[in-house]
């Protein structure tokens, strides 16, 4: 069995951002050389989610209008642990829409469903944040 481990990096230019990163995974697990097997992606930061669903503005749009719906950024006071920083919020919403995902590679390739795409989600952005994507098969 072999392994493969990649950070990717993003350079996060608003507070909350969905990027589609499924050419990105499948870079990984071409470099990687393993054609069966599982690929696990995950989000480095407390504040950042990796999840799979469509990619469709709209309903970016609705998950960006519900999540602050649940938790909303502002007043920033609702929250206890916003005494040192601003980001109460984010840490409800990366609990909502999850930490990684986990997807089976068969024949060298995401073994998706229609219309299914990897997303990270950033709910506290301005800065460089990173995934991590860990492969292991033959």
């Amino acid at each position: 069995m072999k392994s493969y481990r990649k950070e990717l990096w993003f350079d996060i230019k608003n507070r909350r951002e969905f990027i589609n990163i499924t050419r990105d995974v499948e870079r990984c697990i071409a470099d990687s050389g393993i054609t069966e097997g599982m690929v696990l992606v995950n989000a480095m930061h407390i504040t950042a989610s990796v999840f799979i669903n469509d990619d469709e503005s709209g309903l970016h749009h609705d998950f960006e209008v519900w999540l602050e719906g649940l938790a909303p950024e502002k007043p920033y006071d609702r929250y206890k642990h916003n005494s040192y920083e601003d980001n109460g919020d984010a840490h409800l919403k990366r609990t909502i829409m999850g930490r990684e995902v986990v997807v089976a590679i068969t024949e060298g390739r995401l073994d998706f469903g229609p219309w299914e795409q990897i997303f990270y989600g950033e709910f506290d952005g301005k800065r460089k944040k990173r995934v991590l994507v860990k492969i292991i098969g033959e």
